[in-house]
């Protein structure tokens, strides 16, 4: 039972994290600089660990107690997605990019608040951890929930940490400055489609 409860969890989060997103974006354009990875990867599965340990625990009466907030993180990060689209737009039309060409990105209080604001600015992250996550784990109880929680927390890890290192394997493909426009247009256009949807779904 134990076990089972482990793995369903790890599966459950996984699925969830699976889904390309702002976050997991960016952690792949942080992982192909190949600077600040570890302290970003583990920035990530940390914040989601909290969130998914809140979800199972029950904070998820949070959404019923505050009906607004939804609506009010779905704002904040569609304001947020909007401007970082925005940039990497603007980037890909300047063209500049021998930072990234040689391996180089902004500081690593840059590159963690960014992170922050991608995490903690999305509330598809509160409706998965806590309201999903939290909803499955009502299965379980005693040491199962705290397996189920310790696979979901498990799988955070398993996830940021492979992305933002397996980025590096496709450092080859990122040697020219017109593959370097190409992944900030992309990037882009990700981010206006998930503001798009925070707003209009």
């Amino acid at each position: 039972m134990i076990l089972t409860a482990a793995t369903v969890g790890f599966a459950t989060a996984f699925a969830l994290i699976l889904a390309i997103g702002a976050q997991n974006a960016f952690v792949l354009r942080q992982g192909l600089l190949k600077t600040h990875v570890f302290p970003l990867a583990l920035f990530c599965a940390l914040s989601d660990a909290i969130l998914i340990v809140a979800g199972v625990w029950g904070f998820g009466a949070i959404v019923e107690t505050y009906p607004g907030f939804p609506q009010l993180m779905a704002y904040a990060g569609a304001a947020f997605l909007l401007s970082y689209g925005i940039v990497r737009l603007w980037a890909a039309y300047k063209g500049a990019y021998e930072m990234q060409l040689a391996g180089k990105s902004g500081s690593l209080g840059k590159t963690i608040a960014t992170a922050a604001a991608f995490t903690w600015l999305n509330p598809h992250v509160y409706l998965d951890t806590l309201g999903l996550i939290g909803a499955i784990s009502t299965q379980y109880a005693g040491t199962a929930k705290v397996a189920f929680g310790i696979g979901a927390v498990t799988s955070s890890f398993v996830f940021f940490f492979s992305l933002a290192y397996g980025a590096r394997l496709l450092a080859p493909v990122m040697q020219s400055a017109r593959a370097w426009r190409i992944l900030d247009v992309i990037i882009a256009l990700v981010m206006f489609a998930l503001a798009a949807k925070l707003l209009f779904s």
